[in-house]
């Protein structure tokens, strides 16, 4: 709502958003949310579980021997020779799934997988792609059990090495995710969840602004009529995200805590590398991970990632290298501090 001031202020309202739109959407969620506590049920148990996903993601970053990224391999760059051709790399390979019991009966289920959700697009056309057709699946094959699903942290994580953006890949990438999400539900653990074993922690955190963001040029490119609309408003996306910063604004990162569960939720399109890292803090725990929150910040890359080159820590990461360090302690005070 802030960039869309900025731009009427400068006769470019409802360019890049639709604010009557999102206050309707938010609006209407509010009201199911309200109305769905009179249909609450008490949860005894929780089931905890995750499946392999086969040929579904892959890494958007192909480094070359000088340690620079040498081919983006984006959502649908399968349909290049080298980007088919070149390994997976980094990825979280699992799906992972925390269920909701009353005693024997699911009530709901949640699950996590880090890609982005995307086949064939461009096209004008909002849809929830083959992300939402496996969730869709599921949820019809468990009799309509409620079934959410969150991206984890894959703002380098994309289908391009299996996909060549052709309609016929979504539905076998449905299919595969399905696959993955079929395996957690089949091996979860089930397990007593009690109230003593529920927590909530929130901490509020400022993000380091990328140095070559500076508010005045910032102001005076949004207002160059000159420059093309997709400057000016990338101007005033870029312009929002520092002054909120400036003026000390803090983002909340917080974590759910279901027994042994641990339920991330971090802003921004967050490198996978971060999810894989809050695994390894708390080996014992069922760590699973939700980016995708704030999207103030853009793309949020690890610190040697800004120096490799690419388009994920180019202009469409609006923090500095510096964040992994922010990040990092904010992950680990989540996951090993009292609140």
């Amino acid at each position: 709502f802030l960039t869309e001031k900025l731009l009427r202020e400068v006769d470019l309202g409802r360019k890049y958003s639709n604010p009557d739109f999102d206050l309707e959407s938010i609006e209407k969620v509010a009201e199911a949310a309200a109305e769905s506590m009179k249909q609450a049920e008490a949860v005894t148990h929780i089931g905890l579980g995750k499946g392999l996903v086969e040929k579904v993601a892959s890494n958007r970053r192909i480094l070359g021997e000088n340690g620079q990224v040498v081919l983006q391999r984006q959502s649908s760059s399968g349909k290049i020779k080298e980007a088919r051709e070149a390994p997976e790399g980094t990825i979280d390979p699992y799906v992972r799934l925390i269920s909701f019991w009353k005693e024997d009966e699911p009530l709901a289920v949640l699950t996590y997988y880090a890609t982005h959700p995307q086949s064939y697009y461009g096209h004008g056309k909002v849809n929830w792609d083959f992300v939402g057709i496996a969730r869709q699946e599921r949820q019809e094959a468990l009799g309509g059990l409620p079934h959410i699903h969150f991206d984890g942290a894959g703002g380098n994580v994309a289908a391009g090495k299996y996909n060549d953006g052709s309609q016929e890949k979504r539905p076998l990438l449905a299919s595969r995710l399905a696959t993955g999400m079929e395996r957690a539900w089949k091996t979860q653990e089930k397990l007593i969840l009690t109230s003593d074993m529920l927590g909530w922690k929130v901490i509020p955190t400022t993000l380091p602004v990328r140095a070559t963001l500076k508010e005045e040029e910032l102001q005076a490119k949004l207002k160059d009529e000159n420059l093309t609309e997709k400057i000016r408003i990338r101007a005033a996306r870029d312009l929002t995200f520092v002054r909120r910063m400036n003026k000390g604004e803090q983002i909340p990162i917080s974590s759910l805590k279901l027994g042994p569960a641990e339920v991330l939720h971090l802003p921004g399109e967050l490198f996978v590398e971060y999810q894989l890292a809050a695994q390894e803090l708390a080996p014992e725990r069922f760590v699973v991970m939700a980016a995708y929150g704030d999207y103030g910040p853009g793309y949020i890359g690890t610190e040697i990632a800004y120096s490799q080159g690419g388009y994920e820590t180019g202009p469409v990461s609006r923090v500095a290298p510096e964040v992994e360090a922010v990040l990092m302690e904010t992950i680990h005070r989540l996951l090993h501090s009292e609140q």
